[in-house]
């Protein structure tokens, strides 16, 4: 998918900074697992990823540590739709997963939302299901909001 054949949903007033983002993604762990935005906004992020080759586990299933990455990709980016991108950063400080389903084949799909927006952390939740709607991975990451330095 080139940077003109992006089609997600994008929040108001989000367009730019959506396109800086996308500008950047051409060589990230998030291309490289298939990963297709659907929906960005400061409220909500979706996304999905190809159960195959790139993320299933020795075992035919889809690895859990997929399911981590596409979790955290959500969560930072709507982490990082919610602040000042020329004054601070957020990166990742913690999260967690419980995966609830294997899953072979399809597509799987993760909705992030927010739980906590503060000054210094945010706090998301992250629901990964199948195609037809059944929970894989239920997870939580926490992300620290850290001034850039030299600002």
């Amino acid at each position: 998918m080139s940077h003109m054949e992006f089609k997600a949903k994008i929040g108001a007033g989000l367009e730019h900074k959506v396109a800086w983002l996308w500008g950047r993604s051409s060589e990230t762990l998030g291309r490289a697992m298939g990963m297709e935005y659907e929906e960005l906004d400061r409220e909500r992020v979706t996304a999905t990823i190809p159960v195959d080759g790139r993320t299933r586990q020795p075992f035919g299933l889809l690895h859990g540590g997929a399911s981590v990455a596409l979790a955290e990709s959500l969560a930072s980016v709507g982490a990082w739709l919610n602040v000042d991108e020329t004054k601070f950063d957020v990166v990742g400080i913690e999260i967690n997963a419980n995966h609830v389903k294997g899953v072979r084949d399809g597509r799987v799909r993760g909705v992030a939302h927010p739980l906590h927006r503060g000054r210094s952390t945010q706090v998301w939740e992250v629901k990964i299901s199948t195609e037809s709607g059944e929970p894989v991975c239920i997870s939580r990451c926490t992300l620290a909001v850290v001034a850039k330095r030299g600002v």
